[in-house]
């Protein structure tokens, strides 16, 4: 009678509990025995090398994933649940929206608990999806928006109960620390008036600020989730400047219960009985002085493990250390948040651990299984095959005009004058740009995207324009210099207006509440921008603050902010550096006419060597984030003293052709090596593993780093317009054939096709067939895109209007 009592009440609660609801997940951790977890820079390390230089194996690791799935990042997703089961550990995936969050619908969120369920497969551990973390912080694109926030957590959390995913999976919930809270406030926070700001006010006082409750108008319900979370940093640099503290007594256990207006821990963990996870780090900057780093590190670590045993924090189920770098101020301040980077400082964290009563690895069966592979790698011989058929490639290149008489026909000739081989390559440059730009995952990507060697369209567009300005103003600029400046002046002033028309048309054009324009208003690193690779994923607001422009009387500093062109589209602020750069040009030309063009190089490459070792910004432009003016500069330069002496370089280069297969034989070494890029590594992609991951990012990092132009990607730049020039001067008409007629109408109008395409990122932004990442649909609206530039260019379609 007893067991039939038992098995009616197990069916009813099967009933009426949701598969999968905390009252489930309640039986993962272990009460009592906290889980220790590590969120790594996947890439650069590994959840074996973690382990290694720790002395212990973590419980759980992190990784990020986006929302929607993208196919890209499959590969990533299936290694790291290899190693987390290759420690016994349990896995934790970061999901990040990177769609507004009314588009987290029911059916959105099943398609992608699918896909997770999919690639999860057999893995033996728990998985923890942490559903869009930091929603109350103003710097993520999801941030500040409680009602739409709630709705999608829900959705997420009922497509991950579905299907019988009971047991497999827990819900994690996690704020930022609500100390500094509201923030910077983000721009898609609703406005007064609107019932969600009707929740930020918690405390009804028709304000947002400090005095409202920083957790409470984002919690989606008891019912929706099976883990509480904090992110909370000792981190001491109000204000951005970076200052290394000693942790302060007890400031853990302040965080916990007494910020953001709110008792965290005892509202949250203990008020609702869920599982507390803390994931945290200390701040250390290296350059910065201050307390040292095992002052820091090793204070903060022992209040972390203090409060894992504490009884005040019983429900406590995990603490996750953020093992990660990362820069701040556009580089200039490097902050360590290791735990493991300094041997001395893991060996006292391992011996600190040994006496916590937290839960270390492995926890589930240690899965020996095979190493994973990538799919579309090509490893070992290969790999090298490819090398060797590259090799064949470019011999043959080399060869064929001086074997064969009728390809001497195909060798360069204009009768108009001009050089069609920099049109071309101007033209080719542009379709990099406008590719990259729109950054829709399609097949031109296997064409653009750094597949060429360790280059982009924006190192070749900046060469170019300051290669055209030495074609064009050198000539003129001994025996008529006054008129070379008053013609590039005008020039620089009608490129600034027009940069300032585009800054403020984008931003008026934000305000239509019908017309997406996030994807020019935001922009999300790629992990090649100032803030390093542990950047990538960050979501930047680039209008921050311009809505201020309506307040009266107006900010002081807005309408400098946008003289100064601080706001603006990212696809579009290298203009702020040409305007620069073109202001600079007739000085540059007068001392190449008095033929200084060895000390103009010589000063150029010595700032270059400044601007990369210092990283200090001449203007507080947006540019300087993208494109730093020190740096950026010597590609300009040398573009306008190789302008200026282009007959002489052509006919030295004539009578040297040992230096131009010497460059062309470069060129195609480092094609070569590119396609071995871990960081670009996509779902279709075909990638040669010929160096280890580690290894290669390492060398990326030193020698092929985009932002400060690492000397290996100068290099790269100047010996593939060299073997360009040269590949074109000899097959040049079957070349034109086939791609001239298109590339060289849009190489002679390159701002225009730029100033364009900021246009057309708008229209596809608000095209939501585009948005889905299938490869042939935006395969063909790429071609779409290139031909409508084409035909207008063509047509000349607002020439009078628009520079060219």
């Amino acid at each position: 009678m007893a067991s039939l009592l038992a098995a009616v009440m197990m069916a009813v609660l099967a009933v009426v509990v949701p598969a999968g609801s905390a009252q489930a997940a309640r039986n993962f951790p272990e009460e009592g025995k906290p889980l220790l977890g590590a969120v790594l820079e996947w890439g650069e390390d590994t959840a074996g090398g973690f382990s290694e230089r720790l002395g212990a194996s973590p419980a759980i690791f992190g990784h990020d994933i986006a929302f929607p799935f993208r196919a890209s990042e499959e590969d990533d997703i299936r290694e790291f649940l290899e190693q987390s089961a290759g420690q016994g550990a349990h896995a934790m995936l970061t999901v990040r929206p990177a769609v507004p969050l009314d588009q987290v619908t029911a059916d959105a969120a099943a398609a992608f608990a699918g896909e997770v369920r999919r690639m999860q497969g057999n893995f033996k551990g728990q998985l923890l999806i942490r559903f869009a973390p930091d929603m109350n912080a103003s710097w993520v694109e999801w941030g500040q928006q409680p009602g739409d926030y709630r709705q999608a957590f829900r959705a997420v959390t009922a497509a991950f109960r579905d299907a019988g995913a009971s047991g497999s999976h827990a819900m994690v919930w996690e704020p930022y620390l609500g100390k500094d809270y509201p923030f910077d406030r983000n721009r898609n926070a609703p406005g007064p008036g609107s019932e969600g700001f009707t929740l930020l006010d918690t405390n009804g006082d028709g304000t947002w600020n400090g005095s409202d409750k920083a957790y409470e108008p984002y919690y989606p319900g008891d019912d929706a989730v099976d883990w509480v979370g904090l992110t909370a940093y000792h981190d001491d640099t109000a204000g951005g400047s970076a200052v290394n503290t000693v942790p302060r007594a007890g400031e853990l256990q302040e965080m916990l219960t007494a910020s953001g207006g709110e008792n965290f821990y005892g509202t949250y963990a203990a008020g609702r009985d869920k599982p507390f996870m803390l994931q945290t780090s200390a701040f250390y900057s290296p350059s910065s002085g201050g307390a040292a780093e095992a002052e820091i590190k090793n204070g903060w670590w022992d209040q972390v493990l203090g409060v894992a045993a504490s009884p005040d924090f019983a429900l406590t189920g995990a603490v996750l250390w953020d093992e990660r770098t990362s820069t701040r101020d556009t580089g200039v301040a490097s902050i360590d948040w290791r735990l493991t980077g300094n041997a001395g400082i893991a060996d006292a964290a391992h011996t600190r651990l040994e006496e916590a009563p937290v839960q270390t690895g492995p926890v589930t069966d240690v899965s020996s299984g095979p190493g994973f592979v990538r799919s579309n790698t090509l490893s070992g011989a290969a790999a090298w095959t490819v090398g060797a058929a590259l090799i064949i490639l470019l011999v043959a290149l080399w060869q064929l005009p001086a074997r064969l008489s009728a390809v001497t026909a195909w060798g360069y000739s204009d009768p108009s004058g001009r050089d069609s081989r920099v049109d071309l390559l101007r033209g080719l440059a542009i379709v990099f740009v406008v590719v990259n730009h729109l950054g829709m995952v399609s097949l031109f990507q296997l064409l653009t995207q750094e597949a060429v060697g360790f280059v982009s369209g924006a190192e070749l567009f900046v060469l170019f324009s300051g290669l055209v300005v030495g074609m064009v103003y050198g000539p003129r600029a001994k025996d008529d210099f006054g008129t070379v400046v008053d013609l590039t002046s005008r020039r620089a002033g009608k490129l600034y207006v027009t940069a300032l028309v585009v800054l403020v048309g984008v931003f008026l054009l934000s305000l239509l509440p019908f017309f997406r324009t996030e994807a020019l208003t935001t922009f999300v690193d790629q992990g090649t921008g100032g803030a390093g690779h542990e950047g990538a994923g960050r979501t930047y607001d680039l209008y921050a603050g311009m809505e201020t422009l309506f307040q009266f009387p107006v900010p002081a500093q807005v309408l400098p902010a946008i003289l100064l062109l601080q706001f603006g589209p990212w696809q579009f602020n290298v203009m702020g550096l040409y305007v620069v750069l073109l202001l600079a040009s007739p000085l540059i030309l007068a001392a190449l006419n008095r033929g200084k063009a060895v000390w103009v190089l010589a000063a150029s490459l010595a700032v270059y060597a400044v601007g990369t070792v210092t990283r200090f910004r001449i203007l507080p432009s947006q540019f300087e984030d993208s494109f730093p003016l020190l740096v950026w500069q010597v590609l300009f330069v040398i573009g306008l003293a190789a302008g200026f002496h282009r007959r002489s370089i052509v006919a030295w280069l004539s009578s040297h052709t040992g230096v131009v297969v010497a460059c062309t034989a470069l060129a195609f070494a480092f094609a070569f090596v590119s396609w071995g890029n871990p960081y670009l590594a996509n779902g279709f992609d075909v990638r040669l593993a010929i160096i280890p991951d580690t290894a290669y990012r390492a060398m990326y990092d030193l020698f092929f780093g985009r932002t400060y132009l690492a000397p290996g990607r100068l290099l790269n730049v100047l010996v593939l317009v060299v073997a360009a020039y040269a590949f074109l001067t000899a097959y040049w008409k079957p070349v034109q054939r086939a791609l001239g007629w298109f590339l060289v109408p849009v190489g002679r109008a390159t701002l225009y096709v730029f100033i364009m395409h900021v246009v057309l990122i708008a229209v596809i932004a608000n095209i939501p067939a585009l948005q889905q990442e299938n490869i042939l649909i935006n395969t063909l609206a790429y071609a779409v895109v290139l031909g409508l530039l084409w035909l207008m260019v063509r047509t000349r379609f607002l020439f009078k209007i628009i520079p060219t």
